[in-house]
C-alpha cells in the first residue's frame, strides 16, 4: 500500500471512540481505554499527560498497532492517520508506515537499542528498509543524523555499541532512528524520563528543533505536567482509561478546569514555597469541607531543624577512584569523587544533586561501606566508620540504611513482603522470634501506608510507588539513624511521588532520622532538603542551606543546573 497523501483538511492524526481492552485469564476483560477522541494537526505538539495506568501508552501504541496479542480494539474506534484507516491496514502496510511516516521513541532507550548491532547499523538498517539507499549512502546519512541530533563525533559514534553511550546519547540515538525517514507524526513515550535536570533539558530542546526543522507533528506522552509546559501546545489529561480535560497549554497550566488537573499540578513541589505537606490526589478530588481543610494545612510552611552541635555524620576528604584496565599491562585511574566534605545533624536533610556521573551515588555507597573509599574520614556518632572490622560494621549497619532507586530491582521477587521484612531483623538479632518480628513487620507495613494483606503478597503483586513504600519499611525494620536514599522517587507519578515524600518526612519527625536525600530532580530537592551539596565530575562546587543554593547560586556549573528547570516546572 502507498503511503497516505497529505490531507490538509483534516488533522493529521484522528482517533475517536478509541476503545481498547485486555482479556486476562480465561473470562476477565480489563478495559483500558474507555471511549476517547484525539485529534493532532499538521506541525502541532499534543501531550498526553496522566498517571501510571490512565491509558496514555496503550493510546500511543494502538496509533502503532503495537498492542500485545491480548489487547481488544473495541467496535466504533477509529484511527485514520493523514486519512488513511490504520485499523484497516494489512501487515505490509502497517510495516511501511511505521518508522517512515511515524516514528516513535520509547521510554527506555537500552531495552528499545540491540546491545549486538552498532548505533549506526541500527540507524542505517531503517533507511534502507525505508528509502532503498544503498549501504555507503545510508552509513553517510547516518553521519548526519547523529551530528543533527548532537552526538560528539558522529563519524567515530557510528561504530559504538549502545553500552558505550550514556543514557542521554541513547535517547539521541533512539531520536535519530526515529527521525531518520523524516515522518510526518513523531510518538515520544516518557522519552525523559529519569534522565539527569539538563540532559532533560537537551532533549526537550532537541525535539522542539527537529519539529520545527522537519515540520512533523508530535504526540508527547509524559506523567509530569512539569515537562510538558515547556514543549506541547495542547495537553489531553487522561485518567483511569478517560479524557479528564483537553485544552492549550497555557490555559490547562494558568485555568485547570478539572479537579485531577489541578491535582497534577499541586502535586509537584514548587521552587517558591516549602509547605509541611505535598497535596495528594485525594486532597483535590473532593469538594467536602474535611478536603478543603486538609488542602488549607498543606499550605503552612515546613520549618527548617536547626543544625546539632555535635553532627551524627561527620565526612571529611572522601575519595573513591577505580583503576581501570586500559590494555594488557597498562591500568587508568579514574577519579568518581576527589574531594567531598560535609556533615549531618539529626533530623535534617542533606540533598546532593548533580548529573550523572556527578559521583552522588558512589558518596552514598561509600557512607554504607557497599563501595570502600580511597581516602578520607566517615565519623558515624564519634566514631571512625571506615576503621570498623566486620562485626563492628554490622552492628553500625543498622543504623545507616539505604532505599535503592529501582524498587523492581532492590526487593527478592521470590520472598513474600513479610518475608523481605523479617529477614534484616532475623539476620541482625532483633525482637525474640519470627511471630514478634512478623508483627512489627505488620506495623510497618499499616505505618507506610499499605493494607495488612500486603504482607503475604509478593513484590510483582505492587505497583512501582507500593514497592518504594516496602522498600522504605525494609529499612525501618532496624530503626536507623541515617536513611539514604538514592533517587528513591525520579520514576514514580508526581501524585506517588507526593505520597511517599510525605511518608518520609512523617518519618523524619517520628523517628528523628537524618537523610542524605540523592537526586537529580532540583524540585523535589528543594522541598525535601535543608542543605545541598552540589556535585559536578566527582567534585563538591558548593554547599549552602536550600533557600540559598536556589536564591543565589555562586558556582556557574550550579547556576547551568538551575537554568535547565523547564518552565512547567514552578507551579502556577
Amino acid at each position: 500500500m502507498s503511503t497516505p497523501k497529505p490531507d490538509t483538511t483534516s488533522p493529521l492524526l484522528d482517533i475517536s471512540h478509541l476503545r481498547v481492552s485486555f482479556r486476562v485469564g480465561k473470562s476477565e476483560v480489563v478495559e483500558a481505554v474507555r471511549d476517547i477522541s484525539i485529534a493532532v494537526a499538521e506541525n502541532e505538539t499534543v501531550a498526553l499527560v496522566g498517571e501510571s495506568g490512565s491509558g496514555k501508552s496503550v493510546t500511543a501504541m494502538s496509533v502503532l498497532r503495537l498492542l500485545p496479542g491480548n489487547a481488544l480494539i473495541g467496535d466504533g474506534s477509529s484511527i485514520r492517520f493523514g486519512g488513511t484507516d490504520v485499523l484497516a491496514l494489512s501487515r505490509d502496510a502497517l510495516r511501511e508506515m511505521r518508522g517512515k511516516d511515524i516514528g516513535v521513541v520509547f521510554q527506555d532507550p537500552m531495552s528499545s537499542l540491540n546491545p549486538v548491532f552498532t548505533i549506526g547499523s541500527q540507524i542505517a538498517e531503517s533507511l534502507q528498509l525505508h528509502l532503498g539507499m544503498t549501504r555507503k549512502q545510508s552509513f553517510a546519512r547516518t553521519e548526519e543524523l547523529l551530528a543533527e541530533v548532537g552526538i560528539p563525533e558522529p563519524k567515530a559514534r557510528v561504530n559504538a555499541y549502545p553500552h558505550e553511550l550514556s543514557g542521554g546519547q541513547q535517547q539521541r540515538v533512539m531520536i535519530a532512528i526515529a527521525i531518520a525517514c523524516e515522518p510526518r507524526l513523531l510518538i515520544a513515550d516518557e522519552p525523559t524520563t529519569a534522565l539527569d535536570v539538563t540532559v532533560q533539558q537537551q532533549i526537550l530542546d532537541l525535539l522542539a528543533g527537529l519539529k520545527e526543522r522537519h515540520r512533523m507533528s508530535m504526540l508527547f506522552i509524559s506523567h509530569d505536567l512539569g515537562v510538558v509546559g515547556s514543549i506541547a501546545e495542547r495537553v489531553v489529561v487522561m485518567r483511569h482509561g478517560q479524557i479528564r480535560e483537553d485544552g492549550p497549554t497555557a490555559r490547562i497550566f494558568g485555568d485547570p478546569h478539572d479537579a485531577y488537573t489541578r491535582a497534577l499540578i499541586a502535586c509537584r513541589p514548587s521552587l517558591d514555597t516549602r509547605p509541611r505537606r505535598l497535596p495528594v490526589i485525594a486532597d483535590f478530588m473532593s469538594d467536602s469541607p474535611e478536603a478543603a481543610a486538609v488542602r488549607a494545612a498543606q499550605l503552612r510552611e515546613r520549618k527548617v531543624r536547626p543544625v546539632d552541635e555535635k553532627p551524627i555524620l561527620v565526612v571529611s576528604h572522601l575519595k573513591k577512584q577505580y583503576r581501570l584496565k586500559t590494555g594488557l599491562f597498562s591500568r587508568k585511574l579514574i577519579d568518581a569523587v576527589t574531594d567531598a566534605s560535609f556533615s549531618l545533624s539529626r533530623g535534617r536533610t542533606l540533598g546532593v544533586v548533580g548529573e550523572s556521573g556527578s559521583g552522588k551515588t558512589t558518596v552514598g555507597m561509600m557512607l554504607m561501606r557497599l563501595t570502600e573509599a580511597t581516602a578520607g574520614e566517615i565519623v558515624f556518632d564519634g566514631r571512625d566508620f571506615l576503621a570498623l572490622d566486620a562485626k563492628a560494621l554490622m552492628d553500625y549497619r543498622k543504623r545507616i540504611q539505604i532505599v535503592f532507586q529501582n524498587p523492581y530491582a532492590s526487593l527478592n521477587p521470590r520472598f513474600t513482603v513479610g518475608q523481605i521484612l523479617v529477614e534484616p531483623m532475623r539476620v541482625h538479632g532483633l525482637l525474640a522470634n519470627d511471630a514478634a518480628r512478623l508483627a512489627h513487620a505488620n506495623e510497618l507495613i499499616e505505618r507506610v501506608g499499605l493494607p495488612a494483606s500486603a504482607i503475604h503478597k509478593y513484590p510483582h503483586e505492587f505497583s512501582g510507588g507500593q514497592r518504594q513504600r516496602i522498600a522504605i519499611a525494609r529499612c525501618l525494620t532496624l530503626k536507623p539513624e541515617v536513611l539514604i536514599c538514592d533517587e528513591s522517587v525520579s520514576a514514580l507519578d508526581v501524585s506517588v511521588q507526593a505520597q511517599v515524600l510525605n511518608l518520609l518526612l512523617d518519618l523524619q519527625e517520628e523517628f528523628d532520622m537524618a537523610y542524605v536525600f540523592i537526586s537529580h530532580d532540583l524540585a523535589v530537592v528543594k522541598y525535601m532538603a535543608d542543605e545541598i551539596m552540589v556535585m559536578n565530575k566527582g567534585e563538591v562546587v558548593e554547599v549552602a542551606d536550600a533557600d540559598t543554593i536556589y536564591r543565589s547560586p555562586q558556582n556557574p556549573y550550579t547556576k547551568r543546573l538551575l537554568g535547565s528547570i523547564p518552565r512547567g516546572y514552578v507551579a502556577a
